[in-house]
């Protein structure tokens, strides 16, 4: 049976209009007397029209024709955090850069003004061997402001340059044998240093004002003058009062007259336990008047040709005597030498270059058995770097940065 829609169309209007016309407190007490049959643990949601509901309708992904049975795994893309080093702490980019040769450090020290405050802090700078480099003067100046404290820079060629700061240095260990410095250069960098406790000036030519500067640093321990030249006995003699607590010495081969060689043997501290003076053929004796044999140095190296078997009792006060060098002494007698076990039993260590034949040097070692004769042709006495060790060591460490290979 056919129902017409022109006839159900009043009905659903008449019913649409009764229930507008519902009071609203009909309603809500329905929904209290709901809520209260529920118990007083229900919160009112609608839980059971929910589960109820169908699930929503999936929509059906449109895949190119021919592709429809293909599985796609899809993954949500994250957004990575990038890690930069400008967040990182000073500390631990020092601890970084404390990894870095000496080229690498010069280039970072280039990114940025904050890379290259840090570059430049003096815990990275501690130790500095300048070895290898041709033109050491720029490099030199630069060093010098970042309070290097054991600067390693033998063999250089230091141009003439005026260097401006007069600030002080942290130097503690200084190493310029054998280099080529102007004498004005080089009393500008020791008169700014009063912590030296090693100092290596081998070869170069001084003065009586840089002799002056060395004065200031009481301190010293190890002092290497060997062939120096340029400064009075009067300048040697205030250097050695002032030095109280020198342990080596090294003064060989210098332009030395018979004053200067007085004054080292006059004023020498009771704590040099290692002394050379070599070179000096002429002008040293030791007839049992000198002061030194108030000293007890345990090293003691002497070319000179007037040495004799009298100076032996001398040598014999020594009482911590290792090292003994008498080497082109030739007024000692080999028969004087047979008696060196008994006369200093310290002994072990005995240089007598051109003094015996290879035939007689045999026999002498028969004699000696507890005494190494020859075995040291290189004095160590205040080196940096002695000729047994040939690595680029600084009395007995080597240097963190290195200019060369």
């Amino acid at each position: 049976m056919k129902v017409r829609f022109w006839l159900i169309r009043p009905i659903l209007s008449t019913c649409s209009r009764t229930l507008m016309h519902l009071p609203c407190s009909s309603l809500r007490n329905k929904r209290s007397r709901t809520c209260l049959a529920e118990g007083p643990d229900s919160e009112c949601t609608p839980t059971e029209s929910i589960q109820q509901r169908p699930p929503p309708l999936k929509v059906p992904l449109l895949l190119p024709r021919g592709k429809e049975n293909e599985f796609v795994l899809a993954r949500r893309s994250r957004r990575r955090k990038s890690v930069s080093l400008d967040h990182l702490p000073e500390e631990l980019l020092l601890r970084i850069y404390s990894c870095l040769p000496l080229h690498d450090l010069l280039r970072i020290s280039g990114v940025s003004r904050r890379w290259q405050r840090l570059a430049s802090d003096e815990s990275l700078w501690y130790s500095v061997d300048l070895e290898g480099l041709t033109h050491v003067g720029p490099a030199l100046q630069q060093v010098l402001r970042t309070g290097v404290r054991r600067l390693r820079c033998p063999r250089a060629f230091v141009e003439e340059q005026y260097l401006t700061d007069s600030r002080p240095l942290q130097i503690v260990e200084l190493d310029l044998s054998s280099s080529i410095i102007p004498t004005s250069t080089l009393q500008n960098i020791l008169g700014r240093c009063r912590l030296l406790h090693h100092l290596s000036l081998e070869g170069l030519q001084l003065s009586n004002s840089i002799i002056s500067c060395l004065v200031k640093n009481s301190n010293l321990l190890q002092l290497n003058l060997s062939g120096c030249s340029g400064f009075s006995s009067a300048a040697l003699t205030e250097l050695l009062q002032s030095c109280c607590r020198l342990e080596q010495l090294n003064v060989s081969w210098c332009s030395f007259s018979s004053d200067h060689v007085k004054s080292v043997v006059g004023h020498l501290s009771p704590t040099v336990s290692a002394l050379n003076l070599s070179g000096y053929r002429e002008s040293l004796t030791l007839d049992g008047k000198e002061p030194v044999s108030s000293t007890n140095p345990g090293v003691f190296s002497s070319d000179g040709t007037l040495l004799t078997a009298n100076s032996f009792p001398v040598l014999r006060q020594l009482r911590k005597l290792l090292h003994l060098s008498l080497s082109r002494c030739y007024h000692i007698h080999l028969a004087a030498l047979s008696d060196l076990e008994k006369l200093i039993p310290s002994l072990r260590f005995l240089d007598i270059f051109g003094l015996v034949q290879e035939n007689q040097l045999l026999s002498l070692k028969e004699e000696l058995p507890h005494i190494s004769i020859n075995s040291r042709p290189f004095s160590a006495v205040a080196r940096p770097t002695p000729a047994s060790r040939p690595d680029r060591s600084m009395w007995g460490r080597t240097c963190r940065l290195r200019a060369g290979p």
